[in-house]
């Protein structure tokens, strides 16, 4: 028999239901609240738009498969200038030609390797590529745009962030 949080404590919640970690830990969420925005400072610093970091933060949440934060990230990304066509085509950036500039694709194939993890001379050479055409600054900047993004997709998905229907039109 399926114990319920109604049994254990009281409240109508099952068990199964999400368990939203937002909500039972506001000051962990907050911090890493905090934690983005530093993120923001320093992506803006180092001289990386918005467009190009949430670029990052879609194809991130492609690979993790976080549906909140593809819907949040589009809406975003959207907002920051870019293109419905380059956001359909993120998951095939390295097979679209001229439509992702050098510093973007660069940007990208980090944010796959800090997502990924491949193997160690694959990270090695997605930074190095990488560092051809950008800053060690904006290199740096990039990977924790890249490992933010990751820790909010994995909080989204182990609460079951819902998405809820949007009318776009």
């Amino acid at each position: 028999m399926q114990q319920t949080h109604a049994s254990m404590y009281g409240s109508d919640m099952a068990v199964s239901d999400p368990l939203f970690l937002d909500k039972t830990n506001p000051e962990l969420w907050n911090s890493i609240g905090r934690f983005s925005k530093d993120v923001a400072k320093s992506y803006r610093a180092a001289g990386i738009s918005d467009r190009t970091a949430e670029l990052i933060n879609l194809r991130v949440s492609q690979i993790n498969g976080c549906a909140f934060c593809l819907d949040l990230h589009a809406r975003k990304a959207l907002e920051a200038g870019e293109t419905l066509q380059r956001i359909n085509l993120l998951r095939t950036w390295d097979e679209c030609g001229g439509l992702f500039t050098e510093e973007e694709c660069a940007a990208l194939a980090i944010a796959e390797a800090t997502t990924d993890l491949p193997k160690p001379e694959e990270r090695i050479a997605a930074v190095a590529s990488a560092r051809l055409l950008l800053t060690d600054e904006q290199v740096a900047a990039i990977q924790w745009i890249a490992i933010a993004m990751n820790a909010f997709n994995r909080i989204s998905i182990l609460s079951r962030h819902p998405v809820k229907e949007r009318d776009l039109s």
